[in-house]
């Protein structure tokens, strides 16, 4: 009763840390939708959506409206408001009025257009680049995610590794005591000397501190799959699933680096850099080019703000051509055809790179199942060593430091297998992210 009534106590507890299970696509499903740097890259491409409409409206006529209030005694501002305002009159051509006119007034209110017709197609130049811009941002976002999933599935798998390793750092403690106790008994039955149980014990400290170390594996692994997911550090997450072997999709490696060509965000993301840049240069030609614009205005002018004055308005058409700029024009237009070039050398190394990418990844999945193939039997060869080991230091036909060391070696044979698992899953989801096909449903995911 004691013991059940301490449970719901520490349970109760303030700071308690209620658990989470979930499952690895549970995982990557919470991180999709509140990691901050995924947030941060939605952002990024809701702000370059907004640059597409931003751009768009600059193809359009501008108006703006105005309303101002001037009060002077300057004599060209006195006559000109009165012309405007239709009030002025005979006596306002008297020498005195015109030289020293008394202060006045005016309310000005204004409408003013103005709308570039032509500018050698520079501006929908704009438009179409920053409509690259807005997908060039989804391609980043898709390539964040992309390694964002990756990220979840190490920490997951790290988490799941770090348990399996506490499970074998506890077996190790027991192992080692039951050996501990072994030599004491034959100790005390003269059957060996004092050596044999301070051996053991000191093996027993070995193994109750890498046992301290593998707990602190798991906590520091559940403190950083909560930050992939965006959650507090101090999130106690517990895995649904449990660190296993499985059947993974062959390798076919001409068909992946294809893929990868296909489906890779961020090659798609440097083609669309390299049309970008392109336009940049067709931009800079375009300058040379005349420039068409229309302008209108209209404006009432009153002595008071309820009206009472008089109205004009114009409009006009201007056509304009730079025929001299110092070379910067064409210094312009040369750099940016460079930087064309450069582009271009860029997407080819980026190409190349992702082949290799494919390629090393495709080759570190084949060589981590033929580790796995090989750290499996391991692991059954060092137990029955082990067994072999016990039953003749029982016997009397090997001494102390023989069983030790086939409980090492029974230990780091366990210990390498459930790393090599390791291994196969995460150099799996590598590949994946390699051909970028990584992501919520894939097979590094979802088996």
């Amino acid at each position: 009763m004691g013991k059940h009534l301490l449970a719901i106590f520490l349970l109760l507890a303030p700071g308690a840390a209620a658990q989470t299970r979930l499952t690895l696509a549970d995982a990557v499903a919470s991180a999709l939708e509140k990691n901050p740097t995924r947030k941060a890259a939605v952002f990024h491409r809701q702000a370059a959506a907004a640059g597409v409409k931003e751009v768009r409206g600059s193809l359009l006529p501008q108006l703006s409206f105005s309303e101002s209030y001037q009060r002077s005694n300057d004599p060209v501002f006195v006559f000109g408001s009165k012309l405007r305002q239709q009030r002025f009159g005979p006596g306002d051509f008297a020498l005195n009025v015109l030289n020293t006119p008394t202060p006045f007034g005016n309310f000005a209110t204004r409408f003013s257009g103005g709308w570039q017709l032509f500018d050698s197609g520079a501006s929908w130049m704009r438009l179409a680049q920053s409509k690259q811009a807005s997908q060039l941002a989804q391609r980043q976002l898709e390539r964040s995610e992309q390694q964002l999933v990756f990220r979840v599935v190490d920490a997951y798998l790290n988490l799941l590794l770090a348990q399996k390793q506490l499970q074998v750092a506890d077996d190790a403690v027991g192992t080692a005591q039951a050996i501990h106790e072994r030599s004491k008994s034959r100790f005390d039955a003269g059957m060996v000397v004092e050596s044999d149980p301070l051996a053991a014990q000191v093996e027993l400290a070995q193994r109750r501190q890498e046992q301290i170390a593998a707990r602190n594996a798991v906590e520091l692994a559940r403190a950083a799959l909560a930050h992939e997911l965006g959650a507090s550090l101090d999130t106690v997450y517990e895995p649904a699933e449990v660190l296993a072997e499985r059947a993974l999709p062959a390798i076919d490696q001409a068909q992946l680096e294809k893929l990868a060509l296909e489906r890779r965000p961020d090659l798609a993301g440097v083609n669309l850099q390299v049309e970008m840049q392109r336009k940049n240069a067709s931009i800079a030609k375009a300058s040379f080019g005349p420039k068409v614009n229309v302008v209108a205005d209209w404006q009432a002018d009153a002595p008071s703000f309820v009206g009472g004055g008089g109205n004009n308005w114009y409009a006009g058409v201007e056509l304009s051509v730079d025929l001299f700029s110092g070379g910067a024009k064409l210094a312009r237009l040369r750099r940016e055809q460079a930087t064309v070039r450069e582009a271009d050398a860029q997407r080819d190394a980026l190409t190349s790179g992702v082949r290799l990418e494919v390629r090393k990844a495709a080759l570190d999945r084949a060589a981590a199942e033929q580790q796995l193939a090989v750290a499996r039997d391991s692991v059954a060869q060092a137990k029955e060593s082990l067994r072999i080991s016990q039953n003749r230091y029982d016997g009397g036909l090997i001494t102390i430091s023989d069983l030790l060391r086939s409980q090492e070696a029974s230990l780091r044979a366990e210990t390498g297998y459930w790393q090599a698992v390791y291994r196969v899953h995460l150099s799996h989801a590598n590949l994946e992210l390699a051909t970028g096909t990584l992501g919520a449903d894939s097979s590094a995911v979802k088996p």
